[in-house]
């Protein structure tokens, strides 16, 4: 009732457009580990870089309820969850959005309307706040004249930039804002108690005022136009209008703690906080964990999978934290967080489809992430304690808490907490400073690929875009995209050397040179491809006259394609005309990866889920999770909880061939974004954003509108179809072949399936016949001359880009071979021992014919330990008997020796004394020990020696 009654506030009264909340999971913004305010989703409508073929790009004012989890990065409450009743790393963010329409006053003037009228709150109770300013940025005094039509001055407080200044991250947009508090008690002058932190006073809702980018230098630049952006906390309102002090008190949590409490045998929760009232934490343990369990439902559901890096290490941290929790302060038994998941799906999956449709997938990768906890702590362990060892000066190093994260998904706080237990300090600084190492790699990687490795920023962002729009610069026309082997005369619309490369910071010039270096040219039609939906871009080249410019990258801003490289010679100015020839001979390959991608995504679906389920919310699920595809290969990513068997991989294979020998149509055609979304077989990607109208392709015989004329047919579950932007195969013969080189795990629950078409299939295909000669070869050899080869191929075998069918193959062949070569190693082992044996046999019967209790002798056999003790058990039977053994190629050698009881002589100390000064290594026991010497110049000494002990 409270999301609906907010919604319905800003849709009837206000013509605002509802806009669904976006996957709490950017997948299409790398600066956001996780959706954090209601806000991210509109990023590229404030920075001016939204597609324009988008429905979002038409949006003036928005509302909705946001998912959101702050528990990563700047944005980041995970370590207060718990510890009060009011932080949350998932909550719910109710939002208005202004996209260049009001501002200031509209936005306030609703804002105090909703809180008043709709939810009806005592108006003696609220407080608001704005940016009194600070020495860079001036004080909001526009903001608090609107706020004195509502409140009096006593109640208009200005605070900091730490408070009233509102920013998404590091970069991106940002502004002043106003928050508006409540006081829970009333009858009081709370002033003093407005942003101090505390349960009674609390703030409930922010509007933020974009007017500026935050750039990567810390500067702040003026938007090209001003927008609204608010947030309302779901669940710091429902504590107010439900009559509770605390969030967790509300029917949102209830529910949650009840489950738990049955789960784990706790006692029920009593809402206490603080060592002295919560004995044992195990109210804070409560509220962790009901926390926790929403926050990894969501993202799992959404496309996250707990890793070792990004977003992925930060859901792991979390689950282990709660995890934690439940097993140390509630007495859970391993394995209850994934029961819970049930009660939050019934709880929340009326609002929240989603993640009712994957509560089995969420369910499992939490079971198996405890699991995998339990093996980790006790390996992790293992590790620390192995590292206390070595610490000096009470501190434990940094570089070694970053190894327990990165190798063995160790969380940093429970390394800090394990430190406190053996009176160490955490150098938590050398480990900061270490992942910001590893962060900056990661950056200054994006950014070399963005500015072709000039340093220069070559991207556009609000300031670029909205100069183009005032140049009356029109978006770049792009459909030549889709025309071969032709090339397309262009206009000169912008030339661009880098942001902040010009006294204007916009980084627009008249002309290019290649005094320019890295440069950028925008056109008002291009047959280029831009890099986007997992396709790489085109190249190629662009001439005006005798000049020419090459490009190597090609990129999309808001509907501008800017393509990147260098003035090879001339110059190009704006509004000139121009030649784009793309290299389609390398585009060629590019094609058909992406049109077997789709066959792929066919094949995959068809072998391990069935037909049937295709499109069913009920039965195995197999969803797209990435994909890349360029000149040499394609990769696909998916969902699947185990390894795809080499079976299945063959029949996987066998139906992308299939479909390349049958030659099949593939058909592309714009259609209306709701008509092809009831395609049957549909395939859309998980995340990603479709304009409409939406480009639809097809592997199919029949047209696509013939398709939409009966789009709910079971038929077309017998193809691949799919919204797609990219360059593709006119018919699938011209793919030729295709080979699966690999399908590893990169993520829990996440498969990746490597595989190449065209030259590159013909050469893999040509590369496993050639091996399986090879091996076929190496049946008719024998004795060490079958070992050298068997060696040799297992070693190729495993970098060699084949078809990991054919690899699995030669792979068991190759074992095959083992057999054989045991065999032979097996009986020449026996002649060596055998051998060795006797040689020593009349050295062993002369002492023991002459009383002696031990014997030395030399005989050279190698330094195999295994040999040598089958030599001793064979010889040393009344005598101790020490042997001597040179292994000349490897330039060391061995001294075994075994001692029956009956000759009472200790073998280690005998070998102890003999290698006294000598050096080497090697140890054993009473009964049998053994050394070994790099180097053969000692070996005489050392056999006079022991004979003379």
């Amino acid at each position: 009732k409270i999301r609906q009654s907010f919604i319905d506030f800003y849709v009837s009264n206000h013509s605002h457009t509802f806009w669904p909340s976006s996957p709490c999971v950017p997948h299409d913004d790398p600066t956001l580990l996780f959706a954090n305010a209601g806000m991210n989703q509109y990023k590229p409508l404030f920075l001016g870089t939204c597609d324009p073929a988008l429905e979002m790009s038409k949006l003036k004012r928005a509302t909705n309820t946001q998912k959101c989890i702050r528990a990563g990065g700047k944005h980041n409450d995970l370590d207060d969850v718990g510890k009060d009743v009011y932080h949350h790393t998932f909550f719910e963010m109710m939002g208005n959005w202004s996209f260049g329409d009001y501002f200031k006053e509209g936005a306030i003037d609703m804002s105090w309307q909703c809180l008043t009228e709709v939810f009806n709150l005592d108006t003696d109770r609220l407080y608001a706040t704005y940016f009194g300013g600070d020495d860079k940025t001036p004080s909001d005094e526009e903001a608090k004249k609107y706020l004195l039509k509502h409140l009096p001055p006593s109640r208009v407080l200005p605070f900091d930039a730490s408070d009233n200044f509102w920013e998404m991250g590091a970069t991106g947009p940002c502004g002043p804002c106003v928050e508006f508090h409540y006081d829970r008690i009333g009858n009081r002058d709370a002033r003093k108690l407005v942003n101090a932190d505390l349960p009674d006073v609390i703030e409930i809702w922010n509007n933020v005022f974009i007017q500026y980018n935050r750039e990567s230098s810390g500067e702040l630049r003026d938007l090209p136009a001003q927008h609204i952006d608010t947030g309302m906390g779901f669940e710091r309102l429902a504590s107010i209008l439900q009559g509770f002090d605390s969030n967790y008190d509300t029917d949102i949590f209830m529910p949650i703690f009840k489950a738990i409490e049955i789960v784990t045998g706790a006692p029920p929760y009593t809402g206490k906080v603080g060592e002295s009232e919560d004995v044992g934490f195990k109210d804070m343990a409560y509220r962790v964990v009901a926390d926790h369990l929403r926050t990894l439902t969501f993202a799992i559901a959404d496309g996250a999978i707990p890793s070792n890096d990004g977003r992925g290490y930060v859901l792991r941290r979390v689950l282990r934290r709660a995890v934690r929790y439940g097993r140390q302060n509630l007495g859970a038994e391993l394995g209850f967080f994934s029961t819970l998941v049930p009660t939050l799906v019934k709880l929340m999956g009326d609002a929240f489809p989603e993640i009712r449709k994957r509560e089995d997938f969420v369910i499992n990768i939490i079971k198996e992430e405890e699991t995998s906890f339990s093996r980790t702590l006790d390996k992790g362990l293992a590790k620390f304690n192995d590292m206390v060892k070595s610490t000096e000066g009470g501190v434990f190093n940094g570089t070694n808490a970053h190894f327990l994260y990165t190798s063995m998904g160790f969380p940093v706080d429970l390394t800090e907490l394990m430190c406190e237990e053996k009176g160490l300090k955490l150098d938590m600084e050398g480990f900061e400073a270490k992942m910001k190492e590893e962060q900056e790699l990661s950056q200054a990687a994006h950014k070399a690929k963005m500015s072709g490795g000039s340093g220069k920023e070559m991207v556009l962002e609000a300031e670029q875009t909205a100069a183009l729009v005032s140049r009356g610069c029109k978006t770049t026309d792009s459909e030549a995209k889709y025309t071969w082997n032709s090339d397309v005369t262009s206009t000169i619309t912008a030339a661009f050397i880098g942001r902040g490369e010009t006294s204007d910071k916009t980084g627009f010039v008249d002309a290019i040179t290649s005094a320019s270096g890295a440069a950028g040219l925008i056109f008002d039609k291009t047959n280029f491809y831009a890099e986007q939906g997992g396709q790489i871009y085109d190249q190629g080249t662009v001439t005006c006259g005798d000049a020419v410019f090459r490009v190597d990258n090609v990129q999309v801003f808001g509907g501008y394609v800017l393509h990147l490289g260098e003035v090879v010679s001339g110059s190009f100015a704006v509004n000139a005309s121009a030649t784009l020839s793309v290299n389609y001979v390398r585009r060629g390959p590019i094609a058909s990866n992406h049109t077997m991608t789709h066959v792929l995504n066919y094949a995959l679906r068809d072998v391990m889920i069935g037909k049937e389920n295709i499109g069913s919310d009920d039965g195995p699920q197999l969803d797209q999770k990435g994909s890349l595809v360029d000149d040499q290969k394609l990769r696909f990513d998916f969902s699947w909880g185990s390894q795809v068997t080499v079976d299945q991989l063959a029949k996987i294979e066998a139906k992308c061939l299939d479909q390349i020998h049958r030659d099949i149509k593939v058909h592309t055609f714009n259609a209306p974004l709701a008509d092809a979304s009831q395609i049957s077989a549909l395939r859309a990607v998980f995340g990603e954003k479709y304009p409409d109208p939406v480009r639809v392709v097809s592997v199919c015989d029949t047209p696509i509108p013939e398709i939409l004329k009966k789009p709910t047919e079971e038929i077309w579950k017998d193809y691949s179809i799919e919204f797609c932007g990219g360059t593709h195969l006119s018919k699938t013969g011209e793919a030729e072949a295709f080979v699966i080189l690999s399908e590893e795990g990169i993520a829990k629950g996440i498969r990746r399936i490597t595989a190449v078409t065209q030259e590159r299939a013909r050469e893999a295909t040509n590369a496993a016949t050639g091996f399986a000669l090879r091996v076929k070869a190496a049946e008719e050899m024998a004795g060490a001359e079958l070992q050298d080869e068997v060696k040799k191929l297992k070693l190729e075998l495993q970098t060699m880009a084949i078809s990991c069918i054919s690899k699995s193959d030669l792979t068991t062949a190759l074992n095959g071979l083992q057999a054989k070569i045991k065999e032979w190693q097996t009986k020449q082992l026996a002649a060596k021992v055998e051998g060795a044996a006797e040689a020593c046999k009349a050295s062993v019967d002369a002492a023991k014919a002459a009383g002696a209790t031990k014997c030395v002798v030399r005989y050279d056999f190698g330094c195999d330990g295994k040999v040598a003790q089958k030599i001793l058990k064979a010889v040393a039977k009344d005598v101790a008997v020490m042997i001597f053994s040179a292994d000349a190629g490897s330039g060391k050698y061995g001294c075994f020796a075994a001692s029956p009881k009956a000759a009472g002589v200790d073998c280690k100390k005998w070998i102890a004394d003999t290698f006294e000064g000598v050096g080497g290594r090697g140890g054993g026991k009473p009964a049998n020990a053994q050394w070994q010497v790099e180097g053969l110049d000692s070996i005489e000494a050392a056999v006079a020696k022991a004979g003379s002990i």
